[in-house]
C-alpha cells in the first residue's frame, strides 16, 4: 500500500516541477513589469549569490554540529534535521526564481525553521525503525492517555486457578 502511494506521489514530480516552473515565469514577468528588467535581473543575481554563501555556511555549522554531537555521544539527530532545513532554505534561495527564493528565506526564518524542523523530525521518525530513530533523535516521548479501564466481564471458557510469580 505504501509502495502503492510512493509511485503516485512520483507520478506527479513532473506535473508539479512544471507548475512550479510556470509559476516562477510568471512572476519574473510580472517583476520585470513592475520593476524593470535590469532590477529584477539584479534581484535574481542577489538571492543567488546569498543562496550560495548560505550554502558553504550553513553546511559548515551543521558538519561542525554533527561531529560535535558524536564527539559529545550525543545523538546527532537535532543537528541533522536542523542543517538540512538549512541547506535546503540556502539551496533553494540560490536556485534562480522569485517564489524559490522566498520560499528559502521562509526555511531560514528561525520559527519557521524550528517548525519545519520538528516537521522533518518526526517524518523520519516514521519513516525508520524505532532503534535508528532512538540512534539518531535519544529517546522517544511518549504521552500516555489514560482511559478508564473496562469494566470486568464474566470469564468465560474454562477457569484454571494458578498464581503469578515476578
Amino acid at each position: 500500500m505504501l509502495e502503492g502511494m510512493m509511485r503516485r506521489g512520483l507520478a506527479l514530480v513532473p506535473v508539479v516541477v512544471l507548475v512550479l516552473a510556470v509559476a516562477e515565469i510568471a512572476t519574473f514577468v510580472a517583476a520585470v513589469h513592475a520593476v524593470g528588467a535590469g532590477w529584477a535581473l539584479l534581484a535574481l543575481a542577489a538571492f543567488s549569490v546569498t543562496g550560495l554563501m548560505l550554502l558553504r555556511r550553513e553546511g559548515v555549522r551543521g558538519w561542525h554540529a554533527f561531529r560535535d554531537a558524536a564527539q559529545d555521544g550525543r545523538p546527532p539527530g537535532d543537528q541533522v534535521s536542523h542543517s538540512l532545513v538549512g541547506l535546503l532554505g540556502a539551496l533553494l534561495l540560490a536556485a534562480p526564481g522569485f517564489l524559490s527564493g522566498l520560499a528559502g528565506l521562509l526555511l531560514l526564518v528561525p520559527p519557521v525553521r524550528v517548525l519545519t524542523r520538528h516537521g522533518v523530525r518526526r517524518a523520519a521518525e516514521r519513516r525508520v525503525s524505532s532503534a535508528v530513530a532512538g540512534d539518531l533523535f535519544g529517546p522517544r516521548r511518549v504521552r500516555v492517555h489514560q482511559e478508564d479501564p473496562p469494566a470486568p466481564q464474566a470469564p468465560t471458557g474454562d477457569i484454571v486457578e494458578g498464581e503469578i510469580v515476578r
